[in-house]
């Protein structure tokens, strides 16, 4: 009788599947991966905050020091309690010597152009005055004629602040007047004058109070005339009060020469006086 083969025992340890063996390596692959070093061999860094690294601004954000103040921040271009003027002059005359219009401008208290125009001169310009004007030839060939600007601007200054530098030169350009008590002349202001009275260049007040550059070369009415407004709003407050304080003096010194004039006597008591006598 032959011997009865026995089954081999089962082994204790069961063989485990390909595809879990190989997800396990896998596992322990990545959890003892060393830490990735950057191309020059150092660590990288960890943020020290939980907000993590701040988002880097962009270079070309706008210098609030770098702007241009003479540009309006609004686009309001209503007509305000205070305007400012600019004129630009032509020659006119034989030798081109006599001032007359060429072109006005006016702005808003924010600097927005309300009222510009060029204007054709009555007398026949003999010089245009660019480099200094900025007006050349085919400026005036649609320009309005005089008449019709010195009536447009007498309505958009009439019963308003007008501001600017030199204003007298600019309303005897225009043939016109302003009362003296709404007028507000950079040029006149005694906050911008300089030793013994001297009245200074609105380039230079614009550099010296605003810090910006204005009439290199060619002039702009429009600039100027913002320049002009800027200064008197800058210094709106101060500059009325010396206003004020200006015609209660006058108002004081008035009153001392009444007091201090002798009272005429009338005819009738002289004649009566020398009668008696």
């Amino acid at each position: 009788m032959g011997t009865q083969q026995r089954n081999p025992k089962p082994n204790s340890h069961h063989q485990l599947n390909p595809n879990w063996t190989q997800l396990q390596q896998k596992l322990k692959l990545h959890g003892s991966r060393p830490s990735q070093k950057s191309s020059d061999g150092a660590e990288p860094q960890t943020p020290k905050t939980i907000l993590g690294k701040r988002k880097e601004r962009p270079d070309t954000e706008p210098d609030a020091s770098q702007r241009n103040v003479l540009i309006p921040t609004n686009t309001d271009s209503s007509l305000t309690d205070a305007v400012a003027m600019d004129c630009e002059m032509v020659g006119v005359g034989s030798e081109g010597n006599k001032s007359a219009l060429g072109r006005v401008t006016l702005v808003n208290k924010w600097g927005n152009v309300i009222y510009d125009e060029y204007v054709h001169p009555v007398e026949w310009v003999v010089d245009f005055r660019t480099e200094i004007s900025g007006i050349r030839p085919r400026d005036l060939k649609k320009a309005k004629d005089f008449q019709t600007v010195q009536r447009q601007v007498a309505e958009l200054i009439k019963g308003r602040l007008l501001v600017g530098h030199a204003l007298r030169n600019d309303l005897k350009a225009l043939l016109l007047s302003h009362p003296k008590v709404d007028m507000r002349d950079t040029s006149e202001c005694e906050l911008f004058l300089k030793e013994e009275r001297r009245r200074v260049a609105l380039r230079h007040l614009a550099a010296e109070f605003l810090g910006v550059k204005i009439q290199n070369g060619e002039h702009c009415p429009v600039e100027d005339a913002r320049a002009a407004m800027l200064l008197y709003q800058r210094n709106r407050k101060q500059w009325e009060k010396n206003i004020k304080d200006q015609i209660r003096l006058r108002q004081k010194q008035k009153k001392r020469k009444q007091k201090k004039k002798p009272k005429r006597r009338d005819a009738s008591d002289v004649n009566h006086a020398a009668r008696a006598s």
